[in-house]
């Protein structure tokens, strides 16, 4: 049943609302616009090539993405509140499979390091599912009509809103690994680059690589703070306004780091793919980019 009040003492959680509702429609725009810069080089480098598991999983980021923020904004869909709170995570865990395979091939497909990769990604994914999953129980929405504005109101079990905010410290732990482990890689590569006068082609791949990585990683780490830092610091905010603020920018970052810089993780490396099969002598006879030089190779359709 809707609460129903007019009470004065609502004004300051009204105002509040429609602030961070500004967050997610700006969100909401960067998504949608971000899809319509791309859609050319959706279209050539992804829908006009051979099926893959990044292509699946491009497709599945980057549609769901903008499902997932039109929902957020029409909040009188029939989709409850623990589906919506669902979703982050299994975006963050294709995300993490679109990272291990980059770093697997940095590495020259080190079966070591994939065997490394894979295990840690599903500690991580479990103790995300199962802290989110503890988090969820007792959760509930409640309409309010308040001054004839129909809003939804989430409330939470106070003895698991701590839970809930660090639902994300162990995606946090991987995706530090994740830059350690390819900021190694990158090191260590371009040290021999600098000792050898053959060839840039790796070189030049591995700073595509590098350049998509720390966008991603700038923006997970955006998220991370802004979902983690109640853990550790005191977050009394001095009036609505600053908590507004506050709420509605985790919202922003998250949608640019799951449904913006996610899927150009994959398109930034098919683009640059493209460009050297375009600018090869041999034209499309060239269909492969070489991380090392003698080692193993990487068509540009699998990454």
């Amino acid at each position: 049943m809707p609460h129903v009040s007019n009470d004065p003492a609502w004004w300051p959680f009204i105002y509040q609302t429609q602030i961070v509702n500004c967050f997610l429609v700006v969100s909401v725009t960067a998504v949608v616009y971000d899809w319509t810069l791309t859609f050319g080089q959706e279209f050539e480098l992804v829908w006009m090539r051979r099926w893959s598991l990044m292509t699946f999983l491009y497709i599945c980021v980057r549609y769901l993405g903008i499902l997932y923020s039109v929902v957020n904004i029409l909040w009188e869909l029939p989709l409850s509140i623990t589906d919506q709170t669902w979703v982050p995570v299994v975006v963050n865990a294709m995300l993490g499979v679109i990272m291990m395979v980059r770093i697997h091939a940095m590495y020259q497909q080190s079966r070591k390091i994939l065997i490394f990769l894979v295990v840690v990604l599903l500690v991580s994914i479990i103790a995300t599912a199962v802290m989110l999953g503890m988090a969820n129980i007792g959760v509930s929405g409640v309409e309010n009509v308040l001054f004839g504005i129909h809003q939804c109101r989430i409330h939470i079990n106070t003895k698991n809103i701590r839970l809930d905010e660090a639902t994300l410290i162990p995606a946090t732990v991987w995706e530090i690994l994740a830059l350690f482990l390819a900021a190694w890689i990158v090191i260590k590569h371009f040290r021999e680059l600098r000792q050898s006068s053959t060839g840039s082609t790796a070189g030049d791949c591995f700073t595509v690589l590098t350049q998509s990585h720390l966008l991603y990683f700038a923006a997970f780490a955006a998220v991370s703070f802004v979902s983690i830092a109640p853990l550790f610091i005191n977050t009394q905010y001095s009036s609505f306004l600053e908590a507004a603020v506050w709420y509605g920018i985790y919202p922003l970052t998250q949608m640019v780091q799951m449904f913006v810089l996610g899927p150009r993780l994959i398109l930034s490396v098919r683009e640059y793919h493209a460009k050297l099969v375009t600018d090869s002598d041999e034209g499309t006879g060239t269909t492969t980019i070489a991380f090392q030089e003698g080692g193993q190779v990487l068509t540009g359709g699998d990454v």
